[in-house]
């Protein structure tokens, strides 16, 4: 902390006057430079990637994972949603995988049911 230079009052070191006696006691500009209320804390990425955790799953995953990465690594915000984004485009991943797997067991069974006898098929 530093001290009022017209008062003495112990003050906030990002104070720009004086909370007790009024007196400027920084120069406005330097103190908007030392503020970090003007540093640029947004993740375009992790939003990216949530939206498209709905719609491409695995262009979401792989936005998410990048933005999720950049937020815990630069202290940049919506690392939560980020991780969401990352939740749902693994869930709709998984059942898409399920969902093929599936298809083609059932195409398999299907054909491996077939008779074989020729007569079966009376217009061919």
């Amino acid at each position: 902390n530093m001290f009022c230079k017209n008062c003495g009052t112990e003050i906030n070191d990002n104070a720009v006057i004086c909370p007790h006696c009024g007196v400027q006691v920084a120069n406005i500009g330097a103190a908007a430079n030392n503020s970090n209320a003007c540093k640029d804390t947004s993740n375009p990425i992790a939003i990216v990637g949530f939206v498209l955790s709905f719609f491409i799953c695995l262009a979401g995953l792989i936005c998410s994972i990048v933005g999720y990465r950049k937020a815990k690594n630069e202290g940049l915000d919506n690392q939560g949603l980020a991780l969401a984004g990352i939740i749902i485009s693994s869930i709709e991943l998984a059942s898409v995988v399920i969902l093929i797997i599936s298809f083609i067991a059932m195409c398999t069974c299907a054909i491996a049911n077939m008779p074989s006898d020729p007569s079966y098929y009376p217009y061919y």
